[in-house]
C-alpha cells in the first residue's frame, strides 16, 4: 500500500526484519534496507530469491566495510522511534476510534497535533523565526469579498 502511494528509497529495521520474503519485496520495489546484520550471519545469505540474495550481499558488504556510512542511514529509525514516543506520551497511545478510516484520521490527527506543538516550541522558546520558512503565496485566492453584505449592491464609497 504505501509503495503505490509514496517514492520508498530506503528502509531502515532492526534485524528481525531481516528474512528472505523481506529482502525480495525491497529489492523488487529497489528499496535500499538499512537493517544490521545478527553478529551470526557469515555473509551467505539463505532462503533468498536470486535478486534478493544480491541485495542482501551489497547490503552485507556496506554493513561491514562502510559501517559509518551504513549508521548514518539506519540512525534515522532512532529519529522516528523518537517522534512515535513523544505522541504516545503526549496525546496517549490509544486509538478510540471504531473504524479503519476513523482509526487513520485520529492517528494522522495526533501527528499533525504533534508537529503543532513543536512548531509552537520552536517558535516561543527557542526563538526561531517561522515566517522565513513559510512559501511565498503564489496564487490570488478564488473568491470575491463582498462588501456592505449583498451581492449587486455597489460598494459604499470611503471618502
Amino acid at each position: 500500500m504505501t509503495a503505490a502511494n509514496f517514492g520508498i528509497f530506503e528502509l531502515c529495521a532492526d534485524r528481525a526484519y531481516a528474512s528472505g520474503s523481506n529482502y525480495d519485496t525491497l529489492a523488487k520495489l529497489g528499496v535500499m534496507p538499512y537493517i544490521p546484520f545478527k553478529t551470526s550471519h557469515t555473509g551467505i545469505g539463505k532462503d533468498f530469491s536470486e535478486e534478493a540474495l544480491k541485495l542482501w550481499r551489497q547490503m552485507f558488504h556496506e554493513f561491514h566495510f562502510h559501517r559509518d556510512a551504513f549508521l548514518a542511514h539506519y540512525h534515522q529509525r532512532s529519529n522516528v522511534e523518537s517522534v512515535f514516543s513523544m505522541v504516545k506520551r503526549k496525546f496517549g497511545g490509544d486509538v478510540r476510534s471504531k473504524t479503519e478510516t476513523a482509526m487513520l484520521n485520529e492517528v494522522l490527527c495526533k501527528f499533525v497535533c504533534h508537529n503543532i506543538c513543536v512548531l509552537n516550541s520552536a517558535m516561543f522558546e527557542l526563538g526561531l523565526d517561522l515566517d522565513s520558512l513559510l512559501a511565498p503565496k503564489m496564487r490570488k485566492p478564488n473568491f470575491q469579498v463582498i462588501q456592505g453584505g449583498r451581492l449587486g449592491e455597489p460598494e459604499p464609497r470611503i471618502q
